[in-house]
């Protein structure tokens, strides 16, 4: 059983960084490996709590005590087995969750910090490749049913292998060049090296499942080829529409962008250049979209907002302001507003933030300031304060509190709209929602035989609830498809995260 004192006897610990000097200077990952030593210390303080709620603050319903405990007494295939009972691909999550398990930890009740469950679970992951534990696990028999998925990002790609487990012939069609949708081209190196997702596109390919990439379903493929060609498909395609503010002056200019232009193009040079240095960022039509040697202005403080912060200190910018619209949280849980175990809102400093830059909060953009030639040289900014009003945000501009910030390149990470409106929808009888996404049945359709699953479906999320829907939808075709027995679903389409009420 658990250490019920391991928490009393050890602090929480994560792995050193490696050195912002040398970090910038590459595109490897930020964290180096925790060693044993550490690793079993940190499952150590993980208790038998009872009732964990860590698994409800994980949609994927990790076993988290379970291989906690089997890490603590170094029985390490054991561990393997059960992490990979419930996740597809522990290594994408333990590196780009931002772990709403941890804010579950009974631990943090007691006013403790939680338990590394992340940083032990990218452990276990990287276990499983040192001791060969990513083998191809084949069906033994095939059901002669075919799936097309559509999209190849962490729903479409946890789909994929749990039916082609279940015996399906999986058919996996990707827009892009390359498999991994936006863990190939949305998230950067130093966060998630690409070999991580080429090593399970082979685990994949070996397992029976077909990528056709450079594919963009809907134009290259109708709708009706598809359907005629499978028995049934799953949509996986995200919710790439980025959030713009065309109504703000100077919207229009040359060097604002949205900010997974940057970073798709960052990451495209990024994996053409390999073990070289990266050429400069562009954009598909050539246009320069590279921080080297520019003032940039990051607008939004989320996670894409600090993969751009990464990316620009990498890149050689002359210096970044991020801005966002909110006060600065506060740096720990407010219980009042977000009472264990929810998600609470507090600040959040990414790898990024040591890098340089400056955070500047509660400001919004008045005006996107041109140089006299069509080219941005400024961002016009103003102190605001934020209220919600019947549901609607308020944002009232501070009078007397105007001030420039230099830009020459302007980066937009404030949120997505939804999945892109594309032919396909309308090929196939569905719609985008208020939310601009893909609303589905109890069984996970959007119409006979058309199934959809994570940020396509949820907005977007998560990587963990994405993996989760790609599993759940999956479960849910295998019965559509006749398939024998049932394969998990940790969440039905209507599943939120945990809130208080």
């Amino acid at each position: 059983m658990p250490d019920p004192n391991g928490f009393l006897r050890y602090d929480r610990r994560l792995p050193a960084r490696r050195p912002v000097p040398v970090r910038i200077t590459d595109w490897r990952e930020v964290y180096p490996p925790a060693g044993e030593e550490l690793i079993r210390e940190q499952a150590t303080r993980c208790m038998d709590c009872g009732i964990p709620f860590c698994h409800d603050g994980c949609p994927l319903g990790n076993r988290i005590p379970d291989w906690n405990d089997l890490v603590r007494t170094g029985n390490w295939d054991a561990a393997v087995e059960s992490l990979h009972a419930t996740n597809n691909f522990p290594e994408f999550t333990g590196r780009l969750c931002p772990a709403p398990c941890e804010a579950a930890c009974v631990l943090g009740l007691g006013g403790q910090q939680p338990v590394t469950i992340k940083q032990v679970e990218v452990e276990i992951a990287d276990a499983a490749v040192a001791r060969d534990g990513l083998g191809p696990r084949p069906a033994s028999t095939s059901t002669g049913r075919s799936v097309a998925v559509v999209g190849s990002g962490p729903a479409g790609l946890a789909a994929a292998q749990q039916l082609a487990r279940a015996g399906h012939a999986v058919i996996v069609y990707e827009r892009d060049d390359t498999p991994g949708g936006l863990l190939r081209y949305g998230i950067p190196d130093f966060k998630l090296e690409k070999h991580h997702v080429d090593r399970r596109v082979a685990q994949l390919t070996a397992e029976g499942v077909r990528f056709r990439t450079g594919v963009d379903v809907g134009v290259d493929v109708t709708a009706e080829q598809l359907r005629a060609e499978h028995d049934a498909v799953l949509l996986a395609c995200g919710a790439l529409q980025g959030r713009d503010t065309p109504e703000t002056p100077g919207r229009a200019l040359r060097g604002v962008h949205q900010a997974m232009s940057h970073l798709v193009a960052a990451n495209r040079v990024v994996a053409a250049a390999g073990d070289g240095r990266p050429a400069l960022a562009v954009l598909p039509d050539g246009t320069p979209i590279d921080a080297a040697g520019k003032h940039v202005v990051i607008i939004g403080g989320g996670d894409t907002a600090a993969d751009c912060l990464g990316v620009a200190h990498r890149q050689g910018a002359a210096g970044v302001h991020q801005l966002d619209l909110y006060p600065q949280p506060p740096a720990d849980r407010d219980a009042a507003r977000d009472p264990w175990p929810t998600w609470p809102w507090v600040l959040r400093s990414y790898p990024a933030h040591e890098e340089g830059g400056e955070r500047v909060f509660a400001v919004a953009v008045q005006e996107f300031v041109d140089d006299g030639t069509g080219q941005v040289r400024a961002v016009r900014i103003a102190e605001v304060t934020v209220e919600k009003v019947d549901g609607r945000r308020i944002v009232t501009a501070m009078p007397g509190s105007e001030r420039e910030i230099p830009a020459d390149l302007v980066l937009l990470a404030i949120g997505f709209e939804g999945t892109e409106e594309q032919p396909l929808l309308a090929q196939l009888g569905v719609a985008r929602n208020g939310r601009g996404a893909i609303d589905a049945g109890p069984d996970w359709q959007a119409t006979d035989g058309v199934f959809v699953a994570g940020d396509m479906h949820r907005g977007a999320s998560l990587i963990v609830w994405a993996i989760a829907e790609g599993r759940a939808a999956a479960a849910a075709v295998h019965t559509y498809l006749g398939g024998v027995g049932e394969l998990p679903a940790p969440v039905d389409p209507a599943r939120q995260p945990l809130a208080a009420r």
